[in-house]
């Protein structure tokens, strides 16, 4: 820090709150679930492209692990997006739901400074966990939509492993691409 003033506690905590890093907690939920929305492209070749399971590994090890990374970069940014939005509109409820678990010993004891402290960390708290479950939907709708439209429809035309790697790498690179934007 300039000056060699360190942080508090709770300056470093509300700092974690507002910056684009995810808990370890939400990296491995955000892979897991990228994991599996990357690897269910793997069936759809398999069982109606007939594409041979032992003969595509590679590509299909390869490809899904692509399409994870960039699934779960588009996770973590629509995240951070959502996260201050929904954080600015529960805001009053947060508060009153606060407030009103608050027994009138503990209200009449604490301090201005310390009831704000408990709302802005459940604020955070229900902001974060909204904008996780709605970031993991939106963003796995986007992408399986995406792949159909891919695979079906616009390259339907082409040798089915050249399909699944331009279907796949089409959908989670768009995918990603369009989380950078969202505003």
């Amino acid at each position: 820090m300039a000056g060699g003033k360190k942080l508090t506690k709770e300056e470093e905590l509300l700092l974690q709150d507002f910056s684009r890093n995810v808990s370890t907690k939400s990296s491995a939920l955000f892979y897991g679930n990228a994991f599996i929305v990357s690897a269910i492209p793997i069936w759809v070749y398999w069982r109606i492209y007939q594409m041979d399971l032992v003969q595509s590994a590679v590509i299909f090890g390869i490809f899904t692990i692509i399409s994870t990374w960039l699934v779960a970069f588009a996770y973590k940014n629509v995240k951070f997006v959502l996260k201050h939005r929904i954080a600015q509109k529960r805001e009053d409820a947060v508060s009153k739901d606060v407030m009103r678990k608050l027994t009138d010993t503990d209200n009449k004891k604490m301090q201005r400074k310390e009831k704000d402290e408990r709302i802005l960390w459940k604020k955070n708290e229900v902001a974060d966990y909204e904008a996780t479950t709605f970031s993991i939907f939106y963003n796995n709708t986007l992408y399986l939509l995406l792949i159909v439209v891919a695979s079906f429809f616009v390259l339907s035309s082409f040798e089915p492993q050249i399909n699944y790697i331009a279907s796949v790498l089409m959908a989670s690179g768009l995918l990603a691409l369009l989380s950078t934007g969202t505003k």
